[in-house]
């Protein structure tokens, strides 16, 4: 009698088969629901788990859940452009603004990069100028170490299996200690950034994430440092994180929406 620990190829194929269906279908599982729903040892389900990882069928969130990978199209997913991403963000962009009466950025990741796609200044003498296009290493900046800490260790090793790319003020000089600053910022639920993009800046951010709980953009602050104050951190955050709220119920909708969005 075999063993059910040591199946057959055909039975892993089937057994790996099946796992794909269900995370093709948007379905987040961990080891245990995986092995419950194949009928098999937590171990055994940890393998194929982790053969899928391997191949990008599937990847690790930070809570060590499967979800599906860049070579899956979950059903019911949207896959949202730029255009898209700035339109369905303006207006809680617009507010954030008018709430932090300072520069305030739209970015998304790219890589191991962020791009910043939107962006308004503040209408102060002293301002820090809002980027358009740019790229920018994501694990020094505010914004990118957000979304960075969304995703499971296996999917941030990915991105860095060539390194962190190095950065003039970057704090950050390895992936064991990035992986730390990313646990933190997890416990926190928001990432700072001080003056590690660049000298005489500081700010923070918040993820912005999909219908199924996937990162797809940022909001950040970008304050002078002379007038950035910790005590204000709170504010700033509940700010940022009403406007990530506003912006994925518009994603949200947008998804649910069969009609393009103007302009696109």
């Amino acid at each position: 009698m075999r063993n059910s620990d040591t199946p057959s190829k055909l039975e892993s194929v089937d057994r790996a088969l099946q796992l794909l269906v269900s995370l093709r279908g948007g379905e987040v599982m961990s080891v245990k629901s995986a092995g419950e729903r194949l009928g098999v040892a937590p171990s055994t389900a940890h393998r194929l788990l982790g053969a899928l990882v391997a191949r990008d069928f599937a990847v690790q969130d930070r809570e060590r859940r499967y979800r599906a990978g860049p070579q899956l199209a979950p059903q019911g997913e949207s896959h949202f452009s730029v255009n898209q991403l700035r339109q369905v963000a303006r207006p809680s962009l617009l507010k954030l603004h008018e709430d932090i009466n300072d520069t305030v950025q739209l970015m998304v990741l790219t890589g191991p990069n962020i791009r910043f796609i939107d962006g308004i200044e503040s209408e102060e003498v002293l301002r820090v100028k809002a980027r358009m296009g740019d790229l920018m290493p994501a694990y020094c900046s505010a914004g990118g170490k957000a979304i960075l800490a969304e995703l499971g260790n296996v999917e941030v090793e990915q991105i860095y299996r060539g390194g962190l790319t190095p950065w003039p003020t970057a704090r950050i000089h390895s992936l064991p200690a990035l992986k730390r600053q990313l646990a933190a910022v997890r416990k926190a639920g928001y990432a700072a950034n001080l003056e590690e993009t660049e000298q005489g800046v500081s700010g923070l951010g918040v993820c912005i994430r999909d219908a199924i709980g996937k990162p797809v953009a940022a909001y950040t602050t970008a304050i002078p440092t002379a007038r950035f104050r910790k005590a204000s951190i709170p504010e700033y955050v509940k700010a940022l994180r009403e406007a990530a709220a506003a912006t994925e119920s518009g994603l949200l909708a947008a998804a649910a929406d069969s009609r393009p969005l103007p302009g696109t």
